[in-house]
């Protein structure tokens, strides 16, 4: 008798043909969200200022991606490259855009993670890291924004922004300018759409998919009509911590003073 094949699932391609950026790739939601556009196909861009752990991470990516679609598979997409830049300098932007068009041709969007937190309370905060945190939120998407639409007005944006659990007075203006961008972005004939997670990064996929799967989503090309939208996702709580997972990492902590 003819042995049996293990089944293996059917590649994802939604998204195959398309070429997509994200910005801090290789931390927080942004391996999340990467991952989860190479497993539907895309050509991730990974877009960070840590080379070594955005090339693992573009390593992990294309071993996932490989499992997935099996030595025989040829299909194109898929695949993940490391591109070292700060996007906070419009440069740093410009170059690496420059160098995406280089290798694929084309970038059919950037997801731009723009949901740095403050250390501290409204109160405690101090004006340089205030300026940070615009930079890092604020001034950073303005500049991918401006860039985009002076030399790739077809490329749609989707901004990942602060977390609907972070409090304190100086999230609101982030929040605000993020808004008023993205609304406003039609003027502009951009298309651009802001995503709020209801927390953190969790650093698991199961823990973190909703948001993945919102960003995906927009990501659908017979979506490219939706712009402008304000998508507050509910994330599921993070799991706590039972007595003896504290007592094992206290005695890890213990063990490395």
């Amino acid at each position: 008798m003819p042995s049996v094949q293990p089944s293996r699932s059917v590649p994802d391609a939604r998204l195959q043909g398309q070429v997509i950026a994200v910005t801090g790739a290789d931390q927080g939601y942004g391996r999340t969200i990467s991952s989860a556009l190479a497993l539907a196909g895309a050509d991730v861009v990974l877009i960070g200022v840590n080379t070594e752990s955005l090339a693992v991470h573009a390593s992990s990516i294309e071993a996932s991606t490989a499992r997935l679609r099996g030595p025989d598979d040829d299909q194109p997409g898929g695949t993940a490259i490391p591109i070292k830049a700060d996007v906070g300098v419009p440069l740093d932007w410009r170059s690496a855009q420059n160098r995406i068009l280089e290798i694929f041709g084309a970038l059919h969007g950037v997801v731009h993670l723009a949901d740095k937190r403050a250390h501290g309370t409204f109160a405690l905060l101090s004006e340089g890291e205030w300026m940070d945190l615009f930079n890092c939120n604020v001034k950073s998407t303005v500049a991918i924004a401006q860039l985009v639409r002076r030399y790739l007005p077809e490329t749609w944006i989707t901004v990942i922004g602060p977390h609907l659990d972070e409090k304190g007075l100086h999230v609101s203006p982030q929040r605000g300018a993020l808004r008023g961008l993205v609304e406003s972005a039609h003027t502009e004939e951009l298309r651009a759409n802001l995503v709020l997670p209801g927390r953190a990064a969790a650093g698991e996929e199961a823990l973190d998919r909703p948001l993945s799967d919102a960003v995906l989503a927009l990501a659908l090309p017979e979506l490219s009509h939706l712009l402008g939208n304000i998508l507050r996702v509910p994330m599921p709580p993070l799991p706590s911590l039972r007595v003896s997972d504290v007592n094992q990492l206290q005695g890890m902590e213990y063990r490395r003073s």
